[in-house]
């Protein structure tokens, strides 16, 4: 007798659903937001996006060095605080590099640097579940997909 075949789906397979579902709540039942501001994200998103990780580079290098240094002394306070620094902080920069990644596409709107930006909205949301930082990941989540499904159909 044959084993019944597995019927999962791959992480792709997961995250083209929840961008189907993002896309149907967001974009086809939520109000648009007006032709000029969504332009105005789409031409001046990747230039704020480009001056804030400027300008946030060099108080994330040191606060990478000093974390490294004081990660050990982190969990002097239990263990919750010393694995949530650890946690954040391999978030954080997870986040950072993809979106340096993404960066130059949304220069050119490229649907592949929306789809990276897609990633680090989810990756954010799990990132406040994972905090237990409800406000977070309610109000940040689903304004930073709200927007971005906004401009999607900007990116080709």
């Amino acid at each position: 007798m044959a084993a019944p075949e597995a019927k999962g789906k791959d992480l792709k397979g997961y995250l083209a659903e929840i961008e189907k579902l993002c896309n149907e709540y967001l974009v086809e039942k939520a109000p648009s937001l007006p032709d000029g501001a969504r332009e105005a994200i789409v031409k001046f998103g990747p230039w704020i996006s480009l001056v804030l990780l400027v300008m946030a580079a060099p108080a994330l290098f040191a606060l990478f060095g000093l974390g490294t240094f004081l990660a050990p002394f982190s969990f002097l306070g239990g263990l919750g605080v010393g694995f949530g620094y650890t946690l954040s902080m391999i978030f954080t920069a997870v986040v950072m590099v993809i979106q340096v990644i993404a960066l130059p596409g949304l220069f050119k709107r490229a649907k592949s640097s929306w789809t990276l930006m897609f990633y680090v909205a989810l990756l954010e949301g799990v990132h406040q579940l994972v905090s237990f930082n409800l406000g977070g990941l309610i109000i940040g989540t689903l304004l930073s997909l709200y927007i971005l499904f906004q401009v999607r159909s900007y990116y080709k």
